[in-house]
C-alpha cells in the first residue's frame, strides 16, 4: 500500500520560514520524481516545487522562486520543502505528490495546511 504522509505545517507570522516533510512508503522512492502542490480556499491546485527521481534537477514558479527549495532523502524516503519569506498569500493545502520517472503511476498525500497571518 502506498503512503505519502505530510507533515511540519502550521501557523507562521509572514517573513518566517517552515519546513515541510513528506515521508513515502509501498513504492521504490528512487524511481519517482516528487512534486509539491498546493491549494488555496477558492483556488485551483497549483505546483510549487519539483524535484527529479535522483535530485539532479528542480524546478519551480516565479511565485515561489527564491524562497522554497526542495530537497529529498532517497536513503529516507523522504522528501522536503524549505519555505522562508512566507507571505499571506502562500496560505493553502500543500501537497506531496509521487509520479513515477517513466510510467503513468502517480500518488497523493493527504495534504498539510499552512497558514501565513499577522
Amino acid at each position: 500500500q502506498v503512503q505519502l504522509v505530510e507533515s511540519g505545517g502550521g501557523l507562521v507570522l509572514p517573513g518566517e520560514s517552515l519546513r515541510l516533510s513528506c515521508a513515502a512508503s509501498g513504492i521504490t522512492f528512487s524511481t519517482y520524481h516528487m512534486n509539491w502542490y498546493r491549494q488555496a480556499p477558492g483556488k485551483g491546485r497549483e505546483l510549487v516545487a519539483t524535484i527529479t527521481n535522483y535530485g539532479s534537477s528542480t524546478n519551480y514558479p516565479d511565485s515561489v522562486k527564491g524562497r522554497f527549495t526542495i530537497s529529498r532523502d532517497n536513503a529516507k524516503n523522504t522528501v522536503y520543502l524549505q519555505m522562508n519569506s512566507l507571505k499571506s498569500e502562500d496560505t493553502a493545502t500543500y501537497y506531496c505528490n509521487a509520479r513515477h520517472y517513466y510510467n503513468t503511476y502517480n500518488y497523493w498525500g493527504q495534504g498539510t495546511q499552512v497558514t501565513v497571518s499577522s
